[in-house]
């Protein structure tokens, strides 16, 4: 039987080895210090110098001084948070940032055009679908997305599809009919346009 201090010596080994390894199909370790990471925010290449274990939000929020990404319970429970990679959404505050790399990140930033608003954000001015206004990024993110996922039959649906973002003043009729509204008028589902 193998001690454990034998194991522990082949485990530091076989992490040096891949750590050291040239091949690049291996993982290289990079950390636990900060490290430069690229990232491809809103169309636009960003580098951050961050610790590997910096979430996703605190690169947004800190380091790149994209605020418009909320910091609602830092735990994935309310959905503030919510952005896009790779045209998915995700929850920015469980996300590590590192892992971002080489994948196209999207905040709420992107989706107007200067003073002209995305159909999304218009709907939720329009219909009155927010009070504090706290959770709304993450809410219309998730509505876009929504959309383009095709999650939009009923209000049943949407409520569904849309469960992961918390509203702590109870919009939530506001903000069926704001998606509703979109939907009707055959907007985008997209920040494309």
């Amino acid at each position: 039987m193998v001690d454990s201090v034998t194991r522990g010596c082949e485990l530091v080994k076989s992490y040096e080895a891949l750590r050291t390894a040239p091949n690049p199909d291996h993982a290289v370790v990079r950390g636990p210090g900060e490290v430069e990471v690229h990232l491809h925010v809103n169309g636009e290449s960003r580098t951050a110098i961050i610790e590997p274990r910096v979430s996703l939000l605190d690169a947004l929020r800190d380091r790149l001084e994209l605020t418009g990404t909320k910091k609602g319970c830092n735990q994935g429970a309310c959905g503030a948070c919510t952005v896009w990679v790779d045209g998915r959404r995700v929850l920015s505050c469980l996300t590590l940032a590192i892992t971002c790399e080489n994948r196209e990140v999207t905040t709420i930033e992107a989706l107007s055009e200067g003073d002209t608003l995305h159909p999304m954000q218009q709907a939720f001015l329009d219909c009155d679908a927010f009070q504090c206004g706290y959770c709304t990024p993450g809410q219309i993110m998730s509505a876009v997305a929504l959309l383009a996922e095709g999650h939009v039959g009923d209000d049943t649906e949407i409520g569904e599809w849309m469960s992961g973002n918390i509203c702590r003043c109870a919009a939530y009729p506001h903000i069926r009919a704001a998606i509703r509204r979109v939907r009707d008028e055959g907007g985008p589902g997209d920040a494309s346009r």
